[in-house]
């Protein structure tokens, strides 16, 4: 049901859930599309580990994660923006003005998504499993270990050093090229967008996977990680690789921090960047020591770009027609009082229309009136 038939009819009126709905789309579509990720991810994973590569292979693994992600996005994009990950939904707080209460709802939402399509695809594998193991053996390590279907777990000759700097570089890859395909300014992908991320996907881990498995995605990790805990692997999946749990959560949230700003620094060029406000957005730390200060961090980027006195006014003044739709922007107040500085009372200016349409009335200097009752006593 559309946001305009909410509109049409009262609220009461509707069904509970429909309702419910209405106020929870978001974190649903987020739960969904995340849902339907690990599903086509853990479940490739899957097929080529029991299998023993007889049913797919590596390339088999890169191609269904960029399916997957192609299809969660299909499935929540139009609804919540299809970020399917904590540390896209991060970046998008930071570079694209996406509400900051939003973040923990929204990183609820993946994780839970990643949790139960993990869940449903142990249960789909169970009997391949318990063949592959052993009835009730589950090993996170060792030639017949299958926690690696869940989630990832680094090559034993990685370093903790290596680890990390190969999640941040896949991650920083991810949120370019995310920022790339959505850019107006640049060849914007519309709605072939998830097609654009399945490509970006695939790339991404067919050129670094090996090393650590690319979480690239801290709820596709932590979520499947914490479900495999559940139903029945050991404390293992936690300890494995010196604790490398917390890395796919801690360097993706990096990486695509880096990454956008990296695109933001060198390219983009959207108004709702901090790269492009002044002072590259520092003056939000401003606006919290003085809270009673009118002019946003918007306002701060418009002026900043249109003021041909600035290196970016002068390189954004032949196209800002491109960059951002100024009837959508609200004009600077030159005049706001700030705390730091009362404001100086003016009076005002009469108007030159306050008798009505007839012109104001000029008045004589007392020289000129003294001039004219001489005048009047020689008639």
């Amino acid at each position: 049901m559309s946001d305009d038939t909410f509109a049409a009819y009262p609220t009461k009126d509707l069904p509970l859930w429909t309702r419910i709905r209405h106020y929870l789309r978001e974190p649903f579509a987020e739960f969904l599309g995340t849902m339907i990720l690990i599903l086509f991810g853990d479940g490739v994973v899957a097929q080529v580990v029991l299998s023993e590569n007889t049913k797919g292979e590596y390339q088999s693994i890169s191609w269904c994660w960029g399916i997957g992600v192609m299809f969660g996005v299909y499935c929540s994009g139009g609804i919540s923006g299809g970020h399917l990950n904590p540390a896209v939904t991060l970046a998008n707080c930071i570079y694209r003005g996406f509400p900051w209460w939003k973040l923990p709802i929204y990183t609820a939402a993946q994780m839970l998504g990643a949790f139960c399509g993990s869940l449903i695809v142990y249960g789909n594998y169970l009997n391949a499993i318990n063949m592959f193991e052993g009835y009730g053996i589950r090993s996170v390590t060792g030639p017949t270990a299958t926690a690696g279907i869940f989630c990832t777990y680094p090559a034993e000759f990685m370093t903790r050093t290596g680890m990390v700097f190969s999640e941040i570089i896949a991650s920083s890859i991810l949120m370019i090229g995310i920022y790339a395909i959505n850019d107006e300014n640049n060849i914007p992908a519309g709605d072939l967008a998830p097609i654009a991320l399945f490509f970006l996907i695939f790339g991404i881990g067919a050129a670094f996977g090996w090393e650590t498995g690319y979480a690239i995605n801290p709820a596709r990790d932590f979520g499947p990680r914490l479900a495999s805990f559940a139903v029945g692997y050991s404390s293992e999946v936690f300890s494995a690789g010196g604790y490398y749990f917390w890395i796919p959560i801690v360097a993706p949230c990096i990486g695509c921090a880096f990454g956008g700003f990296l695109y933001d620094f060198l390219v983009y060029t959207g108004a709702e960047s901090p790269i492009n406000m002044k002072y590259m957005g520092f003056a939000r730390v401003r606006h919290v020591i003085h809270p009673h200060d009118e002019k946003g961090d918007e306002e701060e980027g418009v002026e900043y770009r249109h003021n041909p006195d600035t290196l970016a006014g002068r390189v954004h003044g032949h196209r800002h027609h491109e960059i951002l739709d100024l009837n959508d922007v609200v004009p600077v107040d030159h005049h706001r009082q700030t705390q730091s500085m009362p404001a100086v009372p003016q009076m005002p200016k009469p108007s030159p229309l306050q008798q009505g349409d007839a012109p104001p009335k000029m008045h004589t200097s007392p020289s000129a009136q003294h001039v004219e009752r001489v005048n009047d006593q020689e008639k």
